[in-house]
């Protein structure tokens, strides 16, 4: 576990390194005065780092005198929310990579309109340092079947997909290939679709939907120090979770089905009431216990996905068209996904949304960067919440990798730790073997 959590092939860094040399190519620019015209009070490229880090978030370099460059205002993400690691992922041959690369919008002109990585002649330099971590990372299970692990965006702040490359490998080596679409259907799948399929004509043949008792009675309202003991009642009522992400799937032309992760603590009641409520939905919901039993205890699984298979390749649907305005699109998936009753700007976010279209960029799909904890932007409205409104505080463009992202509620893109971090408690023992990461 420690060997891919911790610095996996050097990947993370790479796409750190190229980032940050950005960042540092656009302040030399702007310090020896370069002839792009970037105004330094509308740079919009930060900085990132692969931790989280809350006094990071908001920070001004350059000060000491005008030899340390000019200050400004600025700040940090974390690796995983930067456009460098969506492009990664997007990016299907090292010219791609290098195109998506020069097409970065690093901030604007005094007229405001928009210098990129290309006017900066970055573009080269940033490709060589990306150029190991673009292939695909080949490794094993323990039952030695091949998995492809590439890339990292998150999906409640990017697209959440593994890469084009290594999904493209895998299905000229395979017959069958599983990959996955981060966090709830509502984030990953719905991004896998409508920006990972839209942009590479790839599409699924099959979905499986992975839930736990544990998450459904969580969602029904039972604490996490309780969600141990059997609780029929709670399980129904956050089961309205279960049933809306069912329904979420639908709208693309696919019907899941339903992998229950079984733990055990789940009693035979709670894992025949999810099979039931799957059941009226017309879906087929297996309980596996594949992370102990390895294979074996995911055949019915595999076997429940091949028969689906076996019945046709579904048609699968976009959630709205290219031609859509940007904000129509965000509106689109909080009331039909969501099930918002409607979608609240800010002024800074509606000025964003009118300047990306003038730039020529309303055709872009759009990435929601929300809480993965809740339908809304509230990670505390819990179950299937309606009539609720979805804020967008910002709004974000990834030229490079060809999306916007709108950034809803108080979601952070350098996120913080925890009142104890869980670094507190991991460590080396006597042998040197890492104790405490799982």
């Amino acid at each position: 576990m420690e060997d891919i959590n911790l610095h996996f092939n050097g990947d993370f860094h790479a796409i750190t390194a190229a980032h940050n040399l950005l960042a540092s190519i656009l302040d030399n620019h702007l310090h020896w005065g370069g002839k792009s015209g970037l105004d330094p009070r509308y740079v919009t490229w930060r900085r990132i780092a692969d931790l989280n880090d809350r006094a990071l978030r908001n920070v001004i370099t350059g000060l000491g005198g005008a030899a340390h460059g000019m200050p400004r205002q600025t700040g940090f993400d974390i690796t995983a929310a930067s456009e460098i690691m969506a492009i990664l992922c997007l990016a299907e041959s090292l010219a791609d990579l290098r195109h998506r690369l020069g097409d970065i919008i690093v901030g604007h002109r005094h007229d405001l309109s928009p210098v990129t990585v290309k006017d900066l002649g970055a573009e080269g330099a940033m490709t060589i340092l990306l150029k190991d971590a673009l292939q695909p990372n080949l490794v094993q299970s323990l039952e030695h079947n091949p998995v492809f692990i590439h890339g990292g965006p998150f999906a409640n702040i990017a697209h959440g997909c593994n890469s084009v490359m290594a999904t493209r490998y895998a299905l000229g080596l395979n017959d069958v290939v599983v990959t996955e679409a981060g966090f709830g259907a509502d984030l990953g799948a719905e991004k896998f679709i409508d920006i990972k399929c839209r942009k590479t004509g790839l599409r699924p043949d099959a979905a499986v939907l992975v839930c736990t008792v544990r998450a459904l009675k969580m969602q029904g309202g039972v604490p996490g120090k309780q969600l141990a003991t059997p609780d029929i009642q709670a399980l129904r009522a956050g089961a309205i979770n279960l049933e809306r992400h069912i329904r979420n799937l639908r709208q693309f032309g696919l019907t899941p089905v339903v992998s229950i992760n079984r733990f055990p603590t789940d009693s035979e009641d709670e894992i025949a009431t999810v099979e039931a409520i799957c059941s009226a939905w017309g879906v087929q919901a297996i309980a596996c216990q594949n992370w102990a039993k390895g294979g074996a205890g995911a055949t019915a699984l595999a076997q429940a996905v091949l028969d689906q298979m076996d019945q046709g390749k579904p048609e699968i649907q976009f959630l709205y068209p290219d031609a859509m305005p940007l904000s129509e699109k965000i509106e689109t998936i909080a009331t039909r996904l969501y099930d918002a009753a409607r979608v609240e700007y800010s002024a800074e976010a509606r000025r964003q949304l009118e300047e990306y279209e003038q730039l020529g960029f309303g055709h872009f799909p759009v990435c929601i960067a929300k809480t993965q904890y809740s339908f809304s932007g509230n990670p505390k409205l819990l179950g299937a919440p309606t009539g609720h409104v979805l804020p967008v505080r910002e709004v974000r463009l990834s030229a490079g990798a060809g999306f916007v992202v709108a950034v809803c509620g108080d979601i952070m893109t350098m996120p913080g730790l925890p009142r104890h971090p869980a670094a507190l408690d991991m460590g080396l023992n006597e042998q040197g073997d890492v104790v405490g990461l799982c």
